[in-house]
C-alpha cells in the first residue's frame, strides 16, 4: 500500500464485535479474564488497550517499521529512548534541538550518571569526535528546532553503527510524510504526535517507532513499567488526524513556501530559514532524504526584542502560543517560549538570535497569510 492508503486503513480495519468502520474508543481501563491467566490478549489499559493498539499498528505503518509504542507526550516518549542507556554510558546529541530535550537529557538524565555531549550538526564528522567506547546513542532532529538546520541521517547512522551504536531521530517536524528515518539507516524514530500526526492541536502525546524487536521489548517494557501511556480518547484523535495527514501536509508545504519566498524578500526581514529554499545551506541534502520541506518556517526580524513584541501583538491570524503542526497557523519566539530553559549565551552559541521568530504555517489561504505578516511587519 501507499502512504495515503496506509494512513486510513493501517490499523484500522473495521471492528471484529459490530462491523464498525471507525476504531472504537475502548474506554475502560481493565478487561474481564475468562479464568486466570486467560484473556483475549488485553488484561489493564496501562499495559495495552485496543485502541492504543490500533494506532501504535497505524504509526509503525507510516514511519516504515516493524514495532510503534504510544506515549502521553512527545518528551515521555523521549524519555523511552534515553531510558535505554544505562549509567556510565554517554549519549551524543545534535547541538540543535527542542529545548525540552535538552532539558531532560541535562537536568533528569545527567543526575543519573549519564554522560551528554552535543556534536556540531553542521558537520557529520562532528559525530564521529564525539562518540567514544561508552557511546550508546546518537540523538538528532532534522528538520532541527529551531533553525530548521538538515542532519545526513545515512551518514550518521554509519557513524552510530561504527561505534556500536544506535541511532534515534525525532521526526516530528518533517512527519512520515515527508521523511522516514528508518529508510535511511536510523534504529529508532520519535513523533510528537501532538504535532503534524495528529493535526489539530486537540491532544498532547508520543511515539516511537523501531524495527527491531530487542528494542521494541525493551521499551514496551517500559511503557508498561512506567505508564506514561495516552488515553484511549486521545489515541483515537491521533489515529482521526492520521487520515488526513498526506492531504494535510501537501497543503502545510506550499503555503510555508509561499511564506518563506515572502519573507525572503521583505525589507524587514534580516534572514529566513527554510530547507526549501535553494539558499538553504543544506538545500540539496533536503531534496536528497526528504520527499518535501514540510511547514515550518523561522526568520530574524530587523529590530530588537521590542520589535518582535510589536510584530506578534499586530498578528491576526496567526496566533502567539507554544507547540506547531495544526492546521492553524501559529507563531513562536523561541528565546522564552521552547528554549526558554538556555541561559542567553547558551542560546546565542546554538544560533538562536534575539530577534529569531518561528512560524507554524497553517492550512489557511496564502494570500491572508502573507497579508497577516506584511501588517504586522
Amino acid at each position: 500500500m501507499r502512504f495515503e492508503t496506509k494512513a486510513i486503513h493501517c490499523g484500522q480495519q473495521p471492528d471484529s464485535a459490530t462491523g464498525s468502520v471507525v476504531v472504537p474508543v475502548y474506554q475502560t481501563s481493565t478487561f474481564q479474564q475468562q479464568a486466570i491467566g486467560v484473556h483475549k490478549g488485553y488484561e489493564y489499559s496501562r499495559t495495552g488497550n485496543p485502541t492504543r493498539a490500533a494506532l501504535e499498528e497505524a504509526i509503525a505503518a507510516l514511519e516504515s517499521g516493524r514495532f510503534g509504542l504510544a506515549f502521553a507526550s512527545g518528551v515521555a516518549a523521549t524519555a523511552a529512548v534515553f531510558n535505554i542507556v544505562e549509567p556510565g554510558n554517554r549519549i551524543v546529541a545534535g547541538d540543535d534541538l527542542y529545548g525540552g530535550s535538552i532539558r531532560l537529557a541535562e537536568r533528569v538524565f545527567k543526575r543519573y550518571g549519564i554522560e551528554i555531549v552535543y556534536a556540531d550538526i553542521d558537520d557529520p564528522d562532528s559525530f564521529s569526535k564525539a562518540c567514544n567506547s561508552d557511546t550508546k546513542l546518537i540523538w538528532i532532529e532534522t528538520p532541527t528546532n529551531p533553525l530548521l538546520k538538515i542532519v545526513d541521517i545515512s551518514a550518521v547512522a554509519k557513524i552510530a553503527h561504527q561505534h556500536n551504536a544506535l541511532l534515534a531521530v525525532d521526526n516530528t517536524f518533517a512527519s512520515p510524510y515527508f521523511q522516514r528515518p528508518l529508510e535511511l539507516g536510523a534504529d529508532i524514530v520519535v513523533q510528537s504526535t501532538t504535532k503534524y500526526l495528529a493535526g489539530h492541536s486537540d491532544i498532547v502525546g508520543g511515539a516511537v517507532i523501531t524495527s527491531d524487536e530487542k528494542i521494541f521489548n525493551s521499551l514496551r517494557y517500559y511503557q508498561n513499567t512506567a505508564g506514561a501511556i495516552p488515553a484511549p480518547w486521545d489515541c483515537w484523535l491521533v489515529l482521526r488526524g492520521m487520515k488526513t495527514l498526506a492531504v494535510r501536509m501537501r497543503q502545510h508545504e506550499i503555503n510555508a513556501f509561499g511564506i518563506a519566498e515572502f519573507l525572503e524578500s521583505h525589507e524587514k526581514v534580516k534572514k529566513v530559514y527554510y530547507p526549501g529554499l535553494k539558499k538553504h545551506p543544506q538545500y540539496e541534502l533536503a531534496k536528497r532524504q526528504m520527499s518535501g520541506f514540510s511547514g515550518m518556517v523561522s526568520f530574524e526580524i530587523d529590530g530588537t526584542v521590542d520589535a518582535v513584541n510589536d510584530f506578534a501583538s499586530k498578528l491576526k491570524i496567526f496566533t502567539l502560543a507554544e507547540s506547531l503542526g495544526g492546521v492553524e497557523s501559529l507563531v513562536c519566539y523561541p528565546p522564552s517560549m521552547t528554549h526558554g530553559f538556555l541561559s542567553h549565551q547558551q542560546r546565542i552559541d546554538r544560533g538562536i538570535s534575539d530577534s529569531l521568530i518561528r512560524l507554524s504555517v497553517g492550512i489557511e489561504d496564502i494570500e491572508d497569510l502573507k497579508e497577516d505578516i506584511a501588517n504586522a511587519l
